[in-house]
């Protein structure tokens, strides 16, 4: 148990927190009640938080008014519910958990990261959102895959010999998108599900030594007008695979022109333009990655969805995955940029850095706690 942890720590009925006001105004506010925990739950002391451009699209009919902001956090379990037996008072955490949603956290859905001691949290912070979304994105390349109760996960993939190929699509200026590729290929790198695979990415030179430190066996640079026929000469013809982290009608072509002749499938982070979609041979899919919980979506078209028990019970399983890569120290964070200044009142800050495409290559994160 960490020092400032109490075993009979009780709950405030209020804390502060970052909320969305009418006319879609950011404001922090010290009153914000605090539901009390069931008990299957646990409430975490949030010492520092990721800013998500997920976070800067919380607007109009995406967010109810009064609705508490942020997805990603790092701190210290303070309190839990009788049946919480995953997590101990005093556990160092990280996790991703839609405040808006009023869902609180799950133990089957947090990572522990004792290991990283409390200098390491604010790294922690930076992990969990993008890890859930690309390990969704595994299933929506692949179908189902397996994941065994031993903790490694198994899909149906040929072997290295066969050059397998994923290709990453990421892009400077898009920070949010960039780390969400790098992850990617950092999961295909490591992860049993994906061993065999080999993994290559188009992304900016800027960004390409980070890009391949993480597991890329090759990089190519996006704004090349002939970058994916380089991509196809490299991959004799053969990319199978592509995962598309910026989502525009440009980034779509590109990822159709690079897939192999064969054909493949294109995941894509949002809805994709039909009209680049030009290949009968690919098969297609878009990623809601807060749905990994089960928990479903109330968001507009087309990113409502029914909550689903298979879904969660996957996403749970997954969490497991990781968490043995997280203890083998093979699942790193991505670099974080944390704000000189901490407190709430700089998730503002940090929401106009991640709008304004002030990032490269880098995570934002905000220390809540002196």
């Amino acid at each position: 148990m960490q020092p400032d942890a109490k075993e009979d720590f009780v709950p405030p009925p209020t804390h502060r927190a970052v909320v969305i006001e009418a006319g879609d105004r950011v404001r922090v506010r010290d009153d914000v009640p605090l539901p009390a925990l069931e008990k299957d739950q646990f409430l975490v002391r949030t010492e520092f938080v990721a800013v998500n451009p997920s976070d800067t699209k919380m607007r109009g009919p995406f967010v109810t008014v009064g609705g508490v902001l942020g997805t990603d956090y790092a701190g210290t379990v303070v309190a839990r519910g009788t049946d919480v037996t995953a997590v101990d008072i005093g556990d160092r955490v990280c996790g991703a958990q839609h405040a808006n949603e009023r869902q609180r956290a799950s133990s089957r859905v947090v990572w522990h990261v004792q290991r990283l001691g409390r200098q390491g949290l604010a790294e922690a912070a930076a992990v969990h959102q993008h890890r859930g979304r690309v390990y969704f994105r595994r299933r929506h390349q692949h179908g189902r895959s397996r994941v065994e109760a031993s903790g490694t996960a198994a899909a149906r993939c040929p072997g290295r010999e066969a050059g397998v190929y994923p290709c990453v699509r990421g892009q400077h200026g898009h920070g949010d998108h960039c780390h969400t590729a790098i992850e990617t290929v950092e999961y295909v790198f490591t992860s049993p599900a994906s061993a065999n695979m080999i993994p290559i990415a188009a992304c900016s030179p800027k960004n390409a030594d980070q890009v391949k430190a993480y597991g890329a066996e090759e990089t190519f640079d996006y704004r090349q007008p002939d970058s994916a026929a380089k991509i196809k000469a490299f991959t004799k013809n053969n990319l199978r695979y592509a995962l598309d982290c910026i989502t525009t009608v440009d980034s779509t072509t590109f990822c159709y022109a690079a897939i192999g002749r064969a054909g493949g499938k294109y995941v894509a982070l949002d809805p994709f333009s039909p009209h680049a979609a030009t290949r009968g041979n690919i098969k297609t899919d878009w990623v809601l990655g807060p749905t990994i919980f089960g928990y479903g979506s109330s968001w507009p078209a087309p990113y409502g969805r029914p909550p689903s028990a298979e879904i969660r019970a996957y996403g749970e399983k997954l969490w497991a995955v990781a968490q043995k890569l997280v203890d083998e120290g093979k699942l790193r964070h991505h670099p974080v940029k944390v704000l000189e200044e901490s407190g709430l009142e700089q998730v503002a800050t940090g929401m106009e850095m991640v709008k304004n495409g002030k990032l490269s290559g880098q995570k934002c994160v905000v220390r809540i706690i002196s």
